[in-house]
């Protein structure tokens, strides 16, 4: 492996967790090096003229960070983001920007179906839930932050399209998963996040149907998910509902969605009109 260094901001002070942080608030603050190593793997095509316009997290799902990158440089494995961050802090660059790494699969994002082909995916070292869903640790998240802070400077890619493997996927993929800190990234100027709303009400669960659940698929295809969207509360607007609670209320990953569910749901409506 080869390695190369740029410079990247360090942490930006902390905005309020309702509010979308203000880019120039990393303006005069103290920069670090960020070291990556290339790492080259052959699992990847030509993205055909498509933008970058979605920026995709994932936890790895083995053991260790070993294995992770032997599956990612496999070729018979057929699978690799465009970087890998270790559980030290260690990047790794596994594909070109440019070039289309096949790290999301089957999904659909505001309503794109090969997201693979408008995407940059990183690999977090993580066990993920098939190994008990460890905490992620201080080193890695620092380096995902300062990598993706480098990725949103290159490209256009709208807070709404930071996203977790899940959120494309639903119905297959539970990572990130619930203990990664999409807050911090919020506060960082990485993504959304909607704080508490501190609603209570009515559940709409598995079902249920008419108008209410109409509005609650409407607001998910609104924000990039893709719901059915017929007005019935069936398994798949269950998986929808568990891979938002994944992302942005962690805390209640049930599949039913409560009045605080939806009400975190029009809070990040409302803030992607002004991020």
């Amino acid at each position: 492996m080869t390695s190369r260094a740029f410079w990247t901001p360090a942490r930006a002070p902390r905005a309020g967790p309702s509010t979308p942080p203000d880019a120039s608030a990393t303006s005069g603050i103290k920069t670090l090096p960020l070291t990556i190593a290339d790492a080259p793997s052959p699992n990847f095509d030509e993205r055909n003229g498509a933008p970058i316009d979605i920026l995709v997290l994932h936890y790895t799902g083995m053991e260790t960070g070993e294995a992770s990158m032997t599956r990612m440089r496999d070729p018979e494995a057929k699978v690799a983001a465009h970087y890998f961050v270790d559980e030290d802090g260690a990047i790794s660059q596994l594909v070109p920007e440019e070039k289309r790494a096949w790290h999301a699969g089957a999904g659909c994002w505001k309503g794109e179906r090969d997201v693979n082909a408008r995407s940059i995916g990183i690999e977090i070292q993580n066990g993920g839930h098939d190994f008990g869903l460890p905490d992620f640790v201080e080193p890695q998240i620092v380096a995902v932050i300062a990598l993706c802070k480098e990725i949103l400077k290159r490209h256009p890619i709208p807070a709404s399209h930071v996203i977790g493997h899940s959120d494309l996927a639903p119905a297959r993929k539970q990572d990130p998963g619930e203990k990664f800190p999409w807050a911090r990234l919020a506060e960082e100027g990485i993504g959304l996040w909607p704080g508490e709303q501190g609603v209570t009400g009515g559940l709409l669960g598995l079902g249920d149907e008419g108008e209410m659940v109409a509005e609650y698929q409407m607001d998910l295809a609104t924000y990039g998910y893709c719901p059915p969207g017929h007005g019935e509360f069936e398994g798949e607007t269950a998986d929808l509902t568990r891979a938002f609670q994944r992302h942005f209320y962690p805390e209640a990953v049930t599949g039913a969605a409560d009045a605080e569910t939806r009400a975190r749901l029009k809070a990040l409506l409302t803030l992607s009109l002004t991020a």
